[in-house]
Formats: structure tokens, sequence, C-alpha cells
């Protein structure tokens, strides 16, 4: 699970109460119940982690991982979901954890975690990274309406680079369908200093062109 924290592309980790792995981080997660679907599964987690009854933002599967002893107290099959949206709560712990918390990514990249969860948070990022080039999904980052500046956090912060801000702002509003003007203009203090024009998602869902990964 993926937020913005500040301008700092953050991600939600638990600290296991329990062993294996007693004490060290990990992703946020569950067994799946007798009577639910893995996505079922996935948005209950959601909103127990969250404390959220319906979940903003965007959820979507990542991948299954189902190597032999990636747990080592028996065979272990991971349902893997994304999931991210703007401003989400402080977290609080499930029965089995001690405690959970945004983490920013640059941070727990270095981390040792539990289990595979540092693959599985590297093929997690790459996804989001990989999508923001070719989708639309970079909305789900901010709270409508936004500015052009408030996008471009997002893209810098979960590409981890600093881009010029014309040049971002002829990308997006040359890309037919990616956002639209709405009626008012954002806080100088929010903006840089200028109040500027805001904006909410288009009707598109991917991008023609792509913005590239610089």
């Amino acid at each position: 699970m993926f937020t913005l924290r500040g301008s700092s592309l953050s991600v939600l980790l638990v600290r296991r109460g329990e062993e294996p792995f007693q004490g060290m981080s990990a992703l946020p997660g569950g067994f799946v119940h007798a009577d639910e679907s893995a996505d079922v599964a996935a948005r209950r987690e959601l909103a127990e982690e969250t404390g959220l009854d319906s979940f903003p933002g965007h959820l979507e599967q990542l991948a299954t991982y189902s190597e032999p002893g990636r747990d080592p107290r028996m065979r272990v099959v991971s349902v893997v979901f994304v999931a991210f949206a703007p401003n989400l709560p402080e977290p609080s712990a499930g029965s089995d954890a001690a405690d959970a918390y945004w983490m920013p990514v640059e941070d727990a990249s270095r981390e040792p975690l539990a289990f595979d969860h540092a693959q599985i948070l590297a093929d997690a990022l790459e996804r989001v990274r990989s999508k923001l080039e070719y989708t639309t999904l970079s909305t789900h980052f901010v709270e409508t309406p936004f500015s052009i500046r408030d996008l471009q956090t997002v893209y810098e912060a979960v590409w981890d680079v600093t881009w010029d801000r014309a040049n971002f702002r002829r990308k997006v509003l040359g890309t037919r369908g990616f956002v639209e003007p709405v009626e008012g203009v954002a806080d100088a203090a929010s903006t840089g200093g200028r109040r500027a024009q805001l904006y909410r998602p288009g009707n598109a869902t991917t991008l023609h062109p792509p913005i590239p990964r610089p």
C-alpha cells in the first residue's frame, strides 16, 4: 500500500509481533477466509489496516508468489495486491502485528524485511513506476481538484526524479484526456508562491503519447 506523505512516496509496513521474523518489518497481509475470494480478502485487509470503510484509491493484483520455503512454517502461496491513494490515515496494527507505520520507500528498500517481502516491494514499486508512464493512475495519488504542481509531485516522488516545471506542464496538457480544468485556482502557498489553475482527471485511462521516465 502506497501513499504520499508530504512529498515522499511511503509504503505501509507492520512490525511482526510473533515468530517467524518476530520484530522485523513486513508488508501487511492476512489469510483468505473460506467464504471469500482473494479480491474480497484484499479489500477486507485494506479496511482493517486503514480504518476506512471504503478504500478511496486504486487497487490491482500484482502477482502470485509461490516459491517453496518462502514461509518457514508451511507451504504458503501469496496473491499480492498493490494499492495507492492520497492522504491515507495513520494505520492500526492487526492482531498479529506489534505496530504499523508508514515508511518512505527509499528507507523501506534498505530495511531488512521478513519473508520475501523485499522482492515483493521492489516488484510493486516497479509496477507503479511503469504504469505512471502510460496510464492516468497518477491522478489516484492526489485529491480532486489538483494543480499541475500536485501531479508533478507524484511523478517526482514515485520516480525519484526532479523535473523542470514548464516541461512537465507541457507534457501533461499536451496529452488529450489526461486532465480537465475546473473553476477556481489553487492557494499560492501550495503552489510555490503563485495562484494556479485547478484540474480534475480527464476521461482518458491511457496516455498518448506516454510520459517516459527520465
